[in-house]
């Protein structure tokens, strides 16, 4: 006699290496990069850890997957596209994406091995400057000025979240706690954050981006 299925069973879906790095990063946007070991993933799988490994060889095998993967995400520069347009709008896509996951900013740092997507990634950021007449020695500084601009300021950004609902009594406590006398030019920082920002503007991670992007220009013209 057959049996029949429990009507509150869980759906089982085969296992492919997509669907567990695809779970690994949802593991990691929900509870941290440290929360992804192979018995978690299986739990958040429903198989048994051994099954892991036929997709994965170890751990470091999935974290550079899920690096790349997430790289992947981001949006390259449009072939034949005004450079300084075209890589302003991949670096804002490049800090969009490591926001969503903030895991990853640190984790590209330390990655090791294969990483096709990383590649791709610099060496489109790398053929536009060198298609909008940068020098080789130019488009080295230039790349490295960009990467660090979009890795170090989401490095920054996604250490010091804020609420915005908590940020009026958090600058409240700062300054009930500041000798504000004395640090006047602080005082006037901390109110800045308070104020309400006007629909066109971009933000901090935009205002430094834009300054680098000039600079370059004006670098590559004198030069």
């Amino acid at each position: 006699m057959a049996t029949q299925t429990e009507p509150s069973a869980k759906p089982r879906f085969p296992l492919s290496r997509d669907r567990v790095l695809r779970a690994a990063i949802g593991l990691a946007d929900e509870r941290g990069i440290e929360s992804v070991t192979m018995r978690r993933l299986a739990q958040e799988l429903g198989v048994e850890a051994m099954s892991l490994y036929y997709y994965v060889a170890k751990k470091d095998d999935i974290l550079n997957a899920i690096v790349d993967l997430v790289v992947s995400e981001i949006e390259l520069p449009s072939p034949g596209a005004d450079w300084k347009a075209a890589i302003r709008k991949t670096a804002i896509s490049a800090h969009d994406v490591l926001v969503q996951h903030p895991w990853a900013a640190s984790l590209m740092l330390s990655a090791t091995g294969a990483s096709p997507a990383r590649w791709r990634y610099m060496d489109a950021i790398l053929g536009c400057l060198r298609g909008a007449d940068f020098s080789a020695d130019m488009t080295d500084d230039a790349y490295h000025a960009l990467d660090s601009h979009i890795t170090g300021f989401t490095l920054w950004e996604v250490q010091f979240q804020i609420d915005p609902e908590a940020l009026p009594d958090m600058a409240a406590t700062f300054l009930r706690e500041l000798p504000v006398d004395n640090y006047p030019h602080l005082v006037e920082h901390v109110h800045q954050h308070l104020k309400e920002r006007s629909p066109d503007d971009e933000g901090a991670f935009a205002f430094g981006l834009d300054l680098i992007l000039d600079g370059l220009e004006s670098i590559r013209d004198s030069a």
